[in-house]
Protein backbone atom coordinates (compact mmCIF):
# COMPACT_ATOMS: atom_id res chain seq x y z
CA UNK A 1 0.00 0.00 0.00
CA UNK A 2 1.36 3.46 -1.15
CA UNK A 3 2.18 5.86 1.96
CA UNK A 4 -0.10 8.24 2.88
CA UNK A 5 1.15 11.85 2.78
CA UNK A 6 -2.05 13.87 3.23
CA UNK A 7 -4.64 12.80 5.81
CA UNK A 8 -8.24 15.04 6.67
CA UNK A 9 -10.06 13.50 9.25
CA UNK A 10 -13.48 15.25 9.42
CA UNK A 11 -12.38 18.38 9.01
CA UNK A 12 -15.00 21.37 9.66
CA UNK A 13 -14.24 25.07 9.85
CA UNK A 14 -16.64 27.86 11.01
CA UNK A 15 -16.38 31.58 11.25
CA UNK A 16 -18.67 33.12 13.06
CA UNK A 17 -22.38 31.50 11.98
CA UNK A 18 -20.72 30.63 8.48
CA UNK A 19 -19.71 27.26 8.06
CA UNK A 20 -17.04 27.20 5.24
CA UNK A 21 -15.58 23.44 5.79
CA UNK A 22 -18.20 20.50 6.96
CA UNK A 23 -16.84 17.48 7.90
CA UNK A 24 -14.09 16.86 5.01
CA UNK A 25 -12.41 13.60 4.71
CA UNK A 26 -9.93 12.34 2.22
CA UNK A 27 -6.25 10.77 2.18
CA UNK A 28 -3.87 10.93 -0.70
CA UNK A 29 -1.00 8.50 -1.06
CA UNK A 30 2.57 9.42 -2.11
CA UNK A 31 3.35 9.65 -5.68
CA UNK A 32 -0.62 11.48 -7.01
CA UNK A 33 -1.34 14.61 -8.63
CA UNK A 34 -4.97 15.70 -6.90
CA UNK A 35 -6.96 18.17 -8.40
CA UNK A 36 -8.97 19.86 -5.71
CA UNK A 37 -11.80 21.31 -7.23
CA UNK A 38 -14.90 23.94 -7.11
CA UNK A 39 -17.00 27.06 -7.44
CA UNK A 40 -15.58 29.99 -5.37
CA UNK A 41 -16.51 30.21 -1.92
CA UNK A 42 -16.64 25.91 -1.36
CA UNK A 43 -13.99 26.19 0.89
CA UNK A 44 -10.92 24.86 -1.28
CA UNK A 45 -8.73 27.88 -0.10
CA UNK A 46 -9.83 26.98 3.59
CA UNK A 47 -8.95 23.24 3.28
CA UNK A 48 -5.97 24.02 1.95
CA UNK A 49 -4.50 26.72 4.45
CA UNK A 50 -5.95 23.94 7.23
CA UNK A 51 -4.08 21.16 5.55
CA UNK A 52 -0.60 23.12 5.84
CA UNK A 53 -1.03 24.74 9.56
CA UNK A 54 -2.15 28.57 8.56
CA UNK A 55 -5.25 28.07 10.35
CA UNK A 56 -6.70 25.49 13.00
CA UNK A 57 -9.66 23.59 12.18
CA UNK A 58 -13.16 23.92 14.24
CA UNK A 59 -13.07 20.41 14.48
CA UNK A 60 -11.43 17.51 12.89
CA UNK A 61 -7.15 16.72 12.10
CA UNK A 62 -5.08 16.72 9.30
CA UNK A 63 -1.85 15.11 9.23
CA UNK A 64 1.10 15.37 6.75
CA UNK A 65 3.02 12.14 5.95
CA UNK A 66 1.87 10.69 9.26
CA UNK A 67 2.70 14.32 11.58
CA UNK A 68 -0.23 15.37 13.59
CA UNK A 69 -0.25 19.45 12.23
CA UNK A 70 -1.67 20.53 15.58
CA UNK A 71 0.68 18.91 18.05
CA UNK A 72 4.08 18.94 15.57
CA UNK A 73 3.13 22.28 13.44
CA UNK A 74 7.51 22.47 12.91
CA UNK A 75 7.77 19.18 11.81
CA UNK A 76 4.63 18.91 9.29
CA UNK A 77 5.93 22.64 7.14
CA UNK A 78 9.33 21.28 6.92
CA UNK A 79 7.34 18.37 4.58
CA UNK A 80 5.20 21.03 2.53
CA UNK A 81 5.87 23.15 0.07
CA UNK A 82 2.92 25.97 -0.13
CA UNK A 83 1.87 28.01 -2.95
CA UNK A 84 -0.93 30.54 -1.81
CA UNK A 85 -3.38 32.22 -4.05
CA UNK A 86 -2.02 35.32 -4.33
CA UNK A 87 0.55 34.62 -1.87
CA UNK A 88 2.37 37.65 0.13
CA UNK A 89 5.83 38.16 -1.37
CA UNK A 90 8.02 41.13 0.48
CA UNK A 91 8.28 43.46 -2.51
CA UNK A 92 11.43 45.36 -1.55
CA UNK A 93 13.47 42.05 -2.05
CA UNK A 94 14.94 40.77 -5.06
CA UNK A 95 14.18 37.15 -6.21
CA UNK A 96 17.39 36.03 -5.19
CA UNK A 97 17.13 37.89 -1.84
CA UNK A 98 14.07 36.28 -1.13
CA UNK A 99 15.20 32.60 -1.86
CA UNK A 100 18.36 32.79 0.31
CA UNK A 101 16.12 34.70 3.44
CA UNK A 102 13.44 31.95 3.14
CA UNK A 103 16.19 29.47 2.76
CA UNK A 104 18.39 30.55 5.84
CA UNK A 105 14.72 30.74 7.65
CA UNK A 106 14.29 26.59 7.25
CA UNK A 107 17.51 26.14 8.78
CA UNK A 108 18.76 25.36 5.47
CA UNK A 109 22.63 25.44 5.50
CA UNK A 110 24.77 27.77 3.02
CA UNK A 111 25.89 25.00 0.83
CA UNK A 112 22.68 23.06 0.46
CA UNK A 113 20.81 26.88 0.22
CA UNK A 114 22.92 28.17 -2.84
CA UNK A 115 22.52 25.01 -4.77
CA UNK A 116 19.19 25.00 -4.41
CA UNK A 117 18.10 28.48 -5.17
CA UNK A 118 20.18 27.95 -8.90
CA UNK A 119 18.21 24.67 -8.84
CA UNK A 120 14.82 26.44 -8.16
CA UNK A 121 15.95 29.52 -10.59
CA UNK A 122 16.43 26.93 -13.32
CA UNK A 123 13.48 25.47 -12.63
CA UNK A 124 10.79 28.46 -12.43
CA UNK A 125 12.92 30.13 -15.26
CA UNK A 126 13.48 33.32 -12.95
CA UNK A 127 17.06 33.84 -14.35
CA UNK A 128 16.31 37.10 -15.92
CA UNK A 129 14.98 38.75 -13.00
CA UNK A 130 16.51 37.12 -9.94
CA UNK A 131 17.88 40.78 -8.79
CA UNK A 132 15.49 42.72 -9.99
CA UNK A 133 13.09 43.91 -7.07
CA UNK A 134 9.85 41.93 -6.21
CA UNK A 135 7.68 44.98 -6.67
CA UNK A 136 8.45 45.43 -10.31
CA UNK A 137 8.13 41.83 -11.13
CA UNK A 138 4.46 41.19 -13.76
CA UNK A 139 2.44 38.86 -11.70
CA UNK A 140 3.49 35.74 -13.76
CA UNK A 141 7.08 36.41 -12.93
CA UNK A 142 5.48 36.87 -9.29
CA UNK A 143 3.98 33.67 -9.11
CA UNK A 144 7.23 32.00 -10.48
CA UNK A 145 9.21 33.61 -7.72
CA UNK A 146 5.92 31.76 -5.17
CA UNK A 147 6.80 28.65 -6.66
CA UNK A 148 10.48 28.85 -6.69
CA UNK A 149 9.97 29.12 -2.65
CA UNK A 150 7.52 26.18 -2.49
CA UNK A 151 10.05 24.33 -4.25
CA UNK A 152 13.28 25.40 -2.21
CA UNK A 153 13.64 23.18 0.82
CA UNK A 154 12.43 20.16 -1.29
CA UNK A 155 9.17 19.51 0.21
CA UNK A 156 7.32 15.55 0.18
CA UNK A 157 4.08 17.31 -0.46
CA UNK A 158 3.49 20.10 -2.83
CA UNK A 159 0.03 22.34 -2.22
CA UNK A 160 -0.59 24.66 -4.79
CA UNK A 161 -3.36 27.51 -5.07
CA UNK A 162 -4.40 27.92 -7.92
CA UNK A 163 -0.58 28.01 -9.51
CA UNK A 164 -1.12 29.26 -13.12
CA UNK A 165 -2.85 31.87 -11.91
CA UNK A 166 -1.52 35.24 -14.17
CA UNK A 167 1.12 33.20 -16.19
CA UNK A 168 1.05 33.31 -20.11
CA UNK A 169 -0.14 30.45 -21.79
CA UNK A 170 3.43 29.86 -22.49
CA UNK A 171 4.13 29.73 -18.73
CA UNK A 172 1.38 27.57 -18.24
CA UNK A 173 3.15 24.92 -20.56
CA UNK A 174 6.25 24.97 -18.55
CA UNK A 175 4.13 25.15 -14.68
CA UNK A 176 2.27 21.96 -16.03
CA UNK A 177 5.29 20.29 -16.98
CA UNK A 178 6.85 21.06 -14.15
CA UNK A 179 3.94 19.52 -11.53
CA UNK A 180 3.76 16.38 -13.80
CA UNK A 181 7.88 15.65 -13.28
CA UNK A 182 7.61 16.62 -9.64
CA UNK A 183 4.45 14.61 -9.16
CA UNK A 184 6.35 11.43 -10.11
CA UNK A 185 7.84 11.42 -6.78
CA UNK A 186 6.44 14.25 -4.79
CA UNK A 187 2.31 14.17 -3.22
CA UNK A 188 1.03 17.23 -5.28
CA UNK A 189 -2.57 18.81 -4.26
CA UNK A 190 -3.91 21.88 -5.96
CA UNK A 191 -6.68 23.99 -7.04
CA UNK A 192 -7.95 25.80 -10.19
CA UNK A 193 -10.55 27.07 -12.18
CA UNK A 194 -8.76 26.09 -15.18
CA UNK A 195 -10.19 22.13 -16.10
CA UNK A 196 -7.97 21.59 -18.95
CA UNK A 197 -5.34 22.01 -16.15
CA UNK A 198 -6.89 18.75 -14.52
CA UNK A 199 -6.95 16.94 -17.76
CA UNK A 200 -3.28 17.75 -18.48
CA UNK A 201 -1.39 17.23 -14.85
CA UNK A 202 -4.12 15.21 -12.28
CA UNK A 203 -5.26 11.56 -12.06
CA UNK A 204 -7.88 11.81 -9.24
CA UNK A 205 -10.12 14.87 -8.73
CA UNK A 206 -11.74 16.00 -5.31
CA UNK A 207 -14.73 17.82 -5.77
CA UNK A 208 -15.70 20.31 -3.14
CA UNK A 209 -19.24 21.97 -2.75
CA UNK A 210 -20.84 24.10 0.14
CA UNK A 211 -18.17 22.96 1.74
CA UNK A 212 -18.79 19.53 1.69
CA UNK A 213 -17.54 16.60 -0.80
CA UNK A 214 -19.21 15.56 -3.21
CA UNK A 215 -17.17 13.68 -5.39
CA UNK A 216 -13.76 12.01 -5.15
CA UNK A 217 -12.48 9.60 -8.10
CA UNK A 218 -10.62 9.33 -11.25
CA UNK A 219 -11.07 12.41 -14.37
CA UNK A 220 -12.93 9.57 -16.42
CA UNK A 221 -15.39 8.69 -13.07
CA UNK A 222 -15.55 12.10 -12.60
CA UNK A 223 -16.62 12.68 -17.02
CA UNK A 224 -19.63 10.08 -16.30
CA UNK A 225 -20.37 10.46 -19.68
CA UNK A 226 -20.69 14.58 -20.24
CA UNK A 227 -18.89 15.91 -23.12
CA UNK A 228 -16.68 17.73 -20.82
CA UNK A 229 -15.61 18.81 -17.70
CA UNK A 230 -16.72 22.35 -17.66
CA UNK A 231 -20.39 20.82 -18.41
CA UNK A 232 -19.43 18.18 -15.20
CA UNK A 233 -18.50 21.30 -13.14
CA UNK A 234 -21.81 22.56 -14.17
CA UNK A 235 -24.24 19.66 -13.61
CA UNK A 236 -22.68 19.76 -9.96
CA UNK A 237 -22.53 23.03 -9.05
CA UNK A 238 -25.55 24.90 -11.45
CA UNK A 239 -29.40 23.88 -9.14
Amino acid sequence: MSEVMIKAEGLSKRFGSLTAVDNVSFEIARGQVVAFLGPNGAGKSTTMRILTGFIAPTRGRAKIAGIDIATRRVEAAAKIGYLPENGPLYEEMTPLALLKFLGSARGLDAGRLSGRIQEVIGLCALAGVVEKPISKLSRGYRQRVGMAQSLLHEPEVLILDEPTAGLDPNQIHDVRGLIRELGKSNTIFLSTHILQEVEAVADRVIFIHEGRIVFDGSIDEFRQGSPSLDERFRAITVA
